[in-house]
């Protein structure tokens, strides 16, 4: 496991009874190379003893932020640490992350820390499926934190469901994912984007809606592009986009143009790099009826009448950084470059990625793509026909370039 090597690692231990496996986890990871540093809660020593993780750790086990007039310096341990493993991680806890609270060692090192952090929940079905958990989870994610899934089996309580915290062997195996795709261990580069993609869908009644043929493609193959180089990706996708299942890409899946604009202007916040590539409905329908609208042989025209939804680019292009690249995307009939041109000035872009329906192998539901980078300037780049993911790498070295 030389991934490991060197790697100076926190293992946060939290108040539940899956502490019991840490001593085993932090043996492994010691084993592999790792410099282990334990963070213990107080309701963690009911559980497991900071004699016995001190002892595999080969260091004292943290359990204060002060100790015998000794002060232990969080923001330098959170700023230090090439990861944060929190395992297991209970419901409490979990919301206190969430929420940004701090009444412990582990919390404090934890809002100092600028590393990737790992997350193992452990905890009962019932807690685990409430509604209150699972959006603390989805903050937590949304935050660019990672959530090792959880397994099914035996738990405290005597029942049988999902809640049981992963084995140490796949706490290990979850991290070497984490860093196979290239993905930065040491991400205090601010090196992170947000991304869009697909199509969103405009809800007429419960089974029809307005949308659009875009399939997702060229929004994931440029999520994977970033993540090859070494960028903590948010993906926010509209329906039918697969989730590409990549260690450095944070899924957010998204159904209306609402939706998205609610997470793209979120997730942009913690952006150096923007793209939207996504195929947002310009317009919806200003009301959805609450049951399926129904065809009456007396009634022989429907008219829906449509407001004009949210511009993601536009609102993000006005509240863009100097740190921030801001990148959109338009698909054209005619007039393309001027169209693109105008539309990049507009929305206070850098660069428009234009795509042309009059071009053969280019556009909605292909494998292929043909485009060409405008810059705001004026200037502008044509890359030839090929893969997706091929386009996808280029205009990442032309926007980074």
């Amino acid at each position: 496991m030389a991934f490991l090597q060197g790697k100076k690692i926190i293992v946060g231990i939290t108040g539940s009874i899956a502490a019991y496996k840490t001593p085993q986890l932090v043996r492994l990871l010691v084993r592999a190379g790792a410099d282990v540093q334990v963070i213990m809660t107080e309701k963690a020593k009911d559980f497991v003893t900071p004699l016995s993780l001190s002892t595999v750790s080969g260091k004292p086990v943290l359990d204060n932020v002060q100790e015998g007039g000794q002060w232990h310096n969080h923001v330098l341990l959170g700023r230090a640490a090439n990861l944060m493993l929190i395992a297991p991680c209970s419901a409490n806890t979990l919301a206190r992350m969430a929420r940004g609270l701090c009444d412990n060692m582990l919390l404090a090192v934890y809002l100092s820390a600028v590393c990737p952090v790992v997350i193992a929940p452990a905890m009962d079905e019932d807690m685990w499926q409430h509604p209150a958990t699972k959006s603390n989870v989805e903050k937590l994610r949304s935050y660019g934190h990672s959530i090792i899934p959880v397994g099914i089996g035996e738990l405290a309580s005597g029942l049988t469901g999902a809640g049981r915290m992963a084995e140490p062997e796949d706490i290990i195996s979850f991290i070497r994912q984490q860093s196979a795709q290239k993905v930065h261990w040491d991400n205090t580069t601010g090196r992170r984007a947000l991304v869009s993609a697909g199509p969103t869908y405009e809800a007429i009644d419960p089974v029809r809606f307005l949308g659009n043929h875009s399939t997702g493609k060229m929004g994931t193959a440029l999520a994977l592009a970033l993540a090859g180089k070494g960028y903590i990706v948010d993906l926010v996708a509209g329906p039918g986009v697969p989730d590409p299942q990549h260690p450095g890409i944070q899924f957010f899946p998204v159904v209306s143009a609402q939706e998205m604009f609610a997470a793209c202007s979120s997730h942009s916040k913690a952006a150096t790099l923007i793209i939207m590539a996504a195929a947002v409905a310009d317009y919806r329908p200003e009301h959805a009826a609450l049951q399926k609208i129904k065809k009456s042989a007396a009634t022989k025209e429907l008219s829906i009448k449509l407001v004009q939804n949210p511009d993601i680019l536009a609102y993000l292009g006005q509240h863009k950084t100097p740190e921030q690249t801001l990148v959109g995307f338009a698909l054209e009939t005619e007039n393309e470059f001027e169209n693109a041109l105008k539309k990049c000035k507009a929305k206070n872009a850098d660069f428009i990625v234009l795509n042309s329906l009059n071009d053969k192998g280019a556009g909605f539901g292909t494998d292929t793509n043909k485009v060409t980078v405008v810059k705001a300037d004026g200037t502008k780049i044509e890359l030839p026909l090929q893969s997706k993911q091929k386009i996808a790498e280029a205009i990442i070295s032309e926007i980074l370039n």
